[in-house]
């Protein structure tokens, strides 16, 4: 499955976290799109002393087998999230509901 796999080896930054094994390390999701969660994304962070989540020490994302998949359960996550916050802009709180 050629999706849910990409790597490259000419970024000037990689691997940006340190494995074990390079040959497994997926590039696909360079910027992780759970930083939004928050607590709730299930990768390896902290928060420095101004607040900024620091994802320095995450691999999750990364993870030759196991990235790609545990980003799209959380999706859901983050589509509800942003769904729920245009319904409260929109003045339509009613129709909150979760998708899960």
């Amino acid at each position: 499955m050629n999706y849910k796999f990409n790597q490259n080896k000419k970024c000037e930054f990689f691997p940006c976290h340190k494995m074990e094994n390079s040959e497994n390390f997926n590039c696909l999701f360079c910027y992780c799109p759970l930083y939004m969660l928050g607590n709730e994304c299930g990768g390896k962070y902290k928060y420095t002393a101004g607040g900024i989540k620091d994802c320095s020490d995450c691999i999750l994302p990364h993870i030759k087998d196991v990235g790609y998949d545990h980003i799209q359960k959380k999706m859901m996550d983050v589509i509800e999230i942003v769904r729920n916050e245009h319904l409260k802009e929109i003045g339509e709180e009613d129709k909150i509901i979760s998708l899960k």
